[in-house]
């Protein structure tokens, strides 16, 4: 049976409802089995910078730190559900020290890949992939290696971003690559790796058919598209772990709205 973490952290996110990714992540766990999810206490506090650049880092460590405790001894792959992004960094870690041989495969309308100097707005989650393979505050120290992450769905990059991805070639993958699930599946294989970590970003989605997320972006996939694409993968490599973030829904009636497509995208994954 799959189990399920739920990290309601909302303050990586750099959006303005950035608070409802907590209540996002709530109405998930909703309609996942009760005693299948544990729930990580994240602190009410937005939390201090701490001279890092990144906002609320003191509040991102101590989930950070009770995420790591959480996943600690667990050897069967988990699916964390958040909130901001940020929280897919340490399942990665714990991934990696369970097969350091691990690819990541990271769907997400957004690159990820600032850095403290290079970031717009200081938030955590639009590092969070850099912090995969990169260095720096809230890093895994390269657990993971850059040939060995895909971006996938990705349609919104800032320049820096873009600098970044051609200078340690990291493999994006347009939405038109992910429509053929079986190109997809392809690339992560020939990354070399014996497993596979899957991070969703719910943004990854078209805004047509996923409406409860902060930043929506325009000619995003189709959740059938998603979800073929997340099985091909699947067929060919065990998974390390996996985690499904960027659930911010207006509204409770709102949320029933994206429940379905929220929930097809899970069984994907479990």
């Amino acid at each position: 049976m799959t189990r399920f973490l739920v990290v309601p952290q909302w303050q990586g996110s750099p959006a303005a409802r950035a608070m409802l990714l907590a209540a996002g992540a709530e109405a998930i766990a909703g309609d996942l089995p009760r005693s299948s999810c544990t729930r990580i206490d994240v602190p009410v506090e937005a939390g201090e910078s701490l001279g890092t650049g990144i906002r609320r880092y003191s509040t991102l460590t101590r989930v950070r730190d009770r995420v790591l405790d959480a996943l600690d001894g667990n050897h069967e792959p988990v699916l964390i559900v958040g909130g901001d992004c940020g929280v897919a960094v340490p399942g990665i870690a714990h991934a990696a020290t369970r097969d350091p041989a691990v690819a990541v495969l990271w769907f997400d309308a957004h690159a990820d890949l600032h850095s403290v100097d290079t970031s717009p707005s200081g938030a955590f989650a639009g590092m969070a992939l850099r912090a995969v393979f990169g260095d720096g505050e809230l890093s895994i120290g390269g657990a993971v290696s850059s040939d060995r992450v895909i971006l996938a769905g990705a349609r919104e990059f800032d320049d820096a971003e873009a600098a970044l991805i051609d200078a340690v070639g990291l493999r994006v993958i347009p939405v038109e690559g992910v429509a053929d699930p079986e190109n997809l599946a392809a690339a992560v294989v020939a990354t070399g790796a014996t497993s596979v970590y899957i991070h969703v970003d719910l943004d990854v989605l078209d805004p047509a058919v996923m409406t409860g997320v902060g930043l929506p972006t325009p000619f995003g996939l189709q959740p059938e598209q998603l979800t073929a694409a997340i099985t091909a993968v699947r067929a060919r490599l065990p998974l390390g772990g996996s985690s499904i973030t960027g659930f911010a829904p207006a509204s409770p009636m709102a949320a029933v709205d994206d429940m379905g497509t929220i929930l097809r995208v899970v069984g994907a994954l479990a």
